[in-house]
């Protein structure tokens, strides 16, 4: 695919995922938290593409050629969260930008959709030593211990970097450590099944007779009432994350905000969830990477 097309796609898909309305205890075009707005998420979205069009051309130069370590998946994903440091004080997109970098390199290396997923897999699992480090970097510019605390290899550890690289740790590696608490980690480890088995459809079913909007709420419903939030989860504790996805659930079984009483509920989910300070940021993340792939279908419709 067009690495041009590709950046472009995940462009939108930041932009789009936060625009979602009313997209429930998290930031949309109608809500700001104290501490951040909607317009710094809409900056960062715009501000990841070059790195994007760079991870794509990454993959397209090294994928067909069995040297994936050499797209440098972790250094991409600093570089991107970098570049937002510079336009924006908060942590807005490091999740997403975790779960970007790896679809534009697979889309570069890619000529149809059916190939996203095993490429991502393939990549990931080439990942380096310094790709982790890397990404340690990255979690700690944005000040975000997405992680959880570990025993080993903390991401906030002085010498976990030089740890990484001495005993040969790969960024797949130390992911998959975090797999059993972080969503994110799982599916980078996992071949993106939410993204690809949940979000995706949903959001290519739902936005032909619904529209964008309703489309990416009905997305991020849909992966919130089957995965219960890990951010929540760590928040909060397990017990609270899983109420939330039982919420999700009746909401859905109504049909979401497809229906008239979904609307209704899902407006007032999203009250709730603000009043509680309780903030599905992972889902919000994936339905981001679920709404790139719905576009990256769209390829040969474009091009």
């Amino acid at each position: 695919m067009d690495p041009d097309f590709i950046s472009k796609t995940a462009q939108i898909a930041s932009i789009l995922e936060v625009s979602g309305h009313p997209k429930p205890g998290n930031v949309h075009r109608t809500r700001d938290f104290p501490d951040m707005d909607v317009e710094e998420f809409l900056i960062s979205g715009v501000v990841i593409g070059d790195t994007m069009k760079e991870a794509a051309h990454k993959g397209l130069k090294y994928g067909k050629k069995d040297s994936m370590d050499k797209i440098e998946i972790g250094k991409m994903i600093k570089e991107a969260v970098l570049e937002t440091d510079k336009w924006i004080a908060n942590n807005t997109n490091l999740g997403i930008i975790m779960l970007l970098t790896p679809l534009s390199a697979a889309a570069g290396m890619s000529t149809e959709i059916n190939e996203l997923q095993e490429n991502v897999d393939r990549i990931m699992r080439e990942t380096t030593p310094y790709d982790a480090a890397n990404l340690y970097d990255a979690i700690n510019i944005a000040d975000a211990g997405g992680m959880g605390e570990q025993d080993d290899l903390d991401v906030g550890s002085d010498d976990a970097k030089k740890q990484l690289i001495d005993r040969n740790i790969n960024m797949f590696d130390v992911l998959d450590l975090s797999a059993q608490w972080d969503m994110l980690a799982y599916e980078l480890t996992r071949t993106m099944p939410i993204t690809f088995g949940i979000g995706y459809p949903t959001f290519k079913g739902s936005k032909e007779s619904n529209g964008i909007n309703k489309a990416t709420v009905q997305t991020f419903l849909t992966i919130l009432a089957i995965y219960s939030d890990t951010l929540i989860a760590r928040k909060y504790g397990v017990d609270i994350a899983q109420k939330v996805t039982e919420d999700a659930n009746l909401i859905i079984s109504e049909g979401g905000i497809l229906t008239d009483k979904g609307f209704d509920m899902v407006h007032e989910f999203d009250k709730e969830l603000v009043e509680k300070n309780l903030n599905p940021g992972t889902t919000a993340d994936l339905t981001a990477s679920s709404i790139m792939v719905a576009l990256l279908d769209e390829y040969r419709d474009n091009f």
